[in-house]
Parts: structure tokens; C-alpha cells; sequence
């Protein structure tokens, strides 16, 4: 056995995105203890700058010390009780997991299905609440990253309050990468990860509660059935100020990790960030059509930051991207489900989307379909 040293890869699959230096140098600095003032105080800042990534004033605004799948099961697990009933849209694998955590918490899921590459249909929705009008959740993914496609958030929580439901959203994608706005969108919980367009290393899940969802957590009938991911518990460590209540050893490094890379976020501006995704997506798409090579999702509802395309007919999935991550060390990702085989997806996430990326993503490419 020696000392890992892993190669230097260049990531532009679904995620994690390459990492930033000035993260990276963050992540070496000396490790403190969990409870030690200074790292409080640093907690209190992380808190302020997600506040600002996801555009909300929502208290309860933290990261979840685990990858975007806690995330997603810290929203589920307390808002769901045993025999409540939750609509889940499903338009890619994302959706389906929504279900699955709805199922294991008790709830009953009614399911509003899309095509793959799709959008999430606001009209299906509405015309589910309103045959359901005892459900009490409505939950749909923002960016669904098995696919491409982007469903209108807040058209869709519109629609929930209009019918009296809490939402979850799921912008593990999203966050960094595209317009979200939780306050302005009256989003009730959302979850997010570090890996994708912030940049970070994976193993924190960004999670936003309004004071809407909190009191559902508040009045539940049952305990949250894990102890770990229930919010009254866990907030006594993530509260204001310095008088905080031990729940668990935080992964500190990794924090001054996501602090570094909220702090590079405020620095370039949320919405130049936006634009700068937008914009790498505009110069992939004009790279990859001359080579013949079309998108799944429709213009209109596609992420800049993660592009699902055809594999041209007679291609080999696997050999094309073995060929790209040994002789180029370039990873891109695989479909996955009904896509599985089908599409590519390149991901322009966080320090990945930039141009350099782009050309050599597109020149790469290009000589092994030619070869």
C-alpha cells in the first residue's frame, strides 16, 4: 500500500465538477473542533452565504453533514407522517427516488408522471391536487439530472399553495447554476448538494425550511423516525450564536470547504454565475451540433449546466468514454434509466463551466468519434 495520489482528470459528467484550487487549499487548513468559537463562527457565516445562494431569509438554512441523497431524506423525514399523502412528479430517476423516500416514511404517494427529458407538466399537477385534495405535500426535482430538463418551479409551488400543500424541491442541480429564488417562489423545504455547480467537494447537502414546514415538523404526531436527520434536534447544533447543543461531530474540513466556495459564489455575484452557465452551455451546444450531435431536452426547458445528447447511432456508449477518460483524462457521464445506453451527459458545473472546458471537451470528442 501507498499514498493515494489520483489523477488529474478534467470533470464534466453530472457531477462531482472539479474542484477549485482556492477549495481545495481551504479543505488542508488546520482541523479545530466542532465546538470551538471560531468554527461557530464560521458555521454563522456558511448559514448567511446559503441564505444568499438560495435567495431566502428562512432560519433554518444549513447543511446537512452528508451528500444531497441526506438532504433529500431530511426533507422527507420530517415532513412526512405515516399515512400522509404526498404528490410526487416523476420525469426522470431524481422523481423516482422522491417516491421511494415518501414510501419508506409511511406516506401514501400519488404520482404525476412526465416523459423522460421532459418538463414537469403544471397543468397535470394542478389537475392532481385538485382530485387529491387530501394530500399534504406536493414534491417535484427543480433539475432533474438524469435528463437536462428544468420544470418551473415556481409555477409549480404556486400551484401547491393555491391547493394547501407544502412543497419539496429538489435543486441538487440547480443551486448556483440557474435562477432560484426560495422566498420570492414560496418554496417550503428544498435540498441541494456541494458537488455540482458550488463547486465543492462532495459530502454536504445545503437544506432551506420556511417557517411554514417547520411547524408541521414541530406539531408531528410521531418522532421523526431518524435520529440523526431530525430538525429539532439538529438545530440546536446549527442556531444562532455561540450556545449550541452537541448532535454530532461535523465534518469541519469540509465546511471550510463549502465556506470557501460560498464565498467565491458571493464574489462572483449569483446572477453572473447564472449567466456564465448559460453562457458555456450556448458555446457546447454550438461545438457538439456541428458535429451532428442533438440534445434531448427541449431548448426552452434545458439546464445550461447539465447536457443530456444523443449518442449518434452505431457509437459505443462505454468505448467513447473509456477512450475520453484514459487518453484524455476527460470524464463525462452515462445515461442512466430509461436513457441508460442512449445519451451522453456533460456536465458545465460550478469551476467546470468555463470555456477552456468547453474547447476541449468539443476537440476530444471530436477525434475519437472521427478515430
Amino acid at each position: 500500500m501507498q499514498s493515494f495520489n489520483p489523477p488529474v482528470r478534467t470533470l464534466m459528467g453530472p457531477g462531482p465538477s472539479d474542484v477549485h484550487p482556492r477549495i481545495l487549499s481551504a479543505m488542508a487548513r488546520p482541523t479545530i473542533g466542532h465546538l470551538d468559537p471560531a468554527f461557530v463562527g464560521m458555521m454563522d457565516e456558511v448559514k448567511a452565504m446559503l441564505k444568499y445562494a438560495f435567495q431566502t431569509e428562512n432560519e433554518m438554512t444549513m447543511p446537512v453533514s452528508a451528500p444531497g441523497s441526506a438532504g433529500m431524506e431530511t426533507c422527507f423525514a420530517n415532513l412526512v407522517e405515516p399515512g400522509d399523502k404526498v404528490v410526487v412528479c416523476i420525469n426522470g430517476v431524481f422523481g423516482m427516488r422522491m417516491k421511494e423516500n415518501v414510501e419508506r416514511a409511511g406516506g401514501i404517494c400519488v404520482e404525476v408522471n412526465d416523459d423522460w427529458g421532459k418538463a414537469v407538466s403544471a397543468e397535470k399537477v394542478d389537475e392532481t391536487l385538485a382530485a387529491n385534495p387530501d394530500a399534504k405535500i406536493l414534491a417535484f426535482v427543480h433539475a432533474e439530472t438524469s435528463t437536462g430538463a428544468c420544470s418551473d418551479a415556481k409555477t409549480l409551488c404556486e400551484i401547491a399553495r393555491k391547493h394547501d400543500c407544502l412543497s419539496i424541491v429538489d435543486a441538487v442541480t440547480s443551486l448556483g447554476g440557474v435562477e432560484l429564488r426560495v422566498d420570492e417562489w414560496g418554496i417550503d423545504a428544498i435540498y441541494s448538494g456541494t458537488q455540482k455547480c458550488l463547486s465543492c467537494t462532495p459530502g454536504l447537502s445545503p437544506v432551506s425550511f420556511s417557517e411554514k414546514a417547520l411547524d408541521k415538523v414541530r406539531n408531528r404526531k410521531t418522532k421523526v423516525q431518524s435520529w440523526f436527520l431530525d430538525l429539532n434536534l439538529v438545530m440546536g447544533y446549527w442556531g444562532q450564536g455561540t450556545k449550541r447543543a452537541y448532535h454530532h461531530t461535523a465534518p469541519i474540513n469540509a465546511l471550510y470547504a463549502l465556506h470557501e466556495s460560498l464565498l467565491m459564489l458571493q464574489e462572483e455575484g449569483l446572477e453572473n454565475a447564472w449567466a456564465r452557465h448559460k453562457a458555456m452551455h450556448d458555446k457546447l451546444k454550438v461545438g457538439l451540433e456541428e458535429m451532428g450531435i442533438g440534445f434531448v431536452v427541449d431548448e426552452s426547458v434545458r439546464l445550461p449546466q447539465l447536457n443530456s445528447v444523443w449518442i449518434p447511432e452505431g457509437v459505443d456508449d462505454a468505448a467513447v468514454r473509456s477512450e475520453l477518460l484514459n487518453t484524455y483524462n476527460l470524464e463525462i457521464g452515462a445515461g442512466l434509466g430509461d436513457f441508460a445506453g442512449k445519451v451522453w451527459r456533460i456536465g458545465l458545473m460550478g469551476f467546470s463551466a468555463k470555456e477552456e472546458n468547453v474547447l476541449f471537451c468539443v476537440s476530444a470528442l471530436k477525434k475519437v468519434l472521427n478515430k
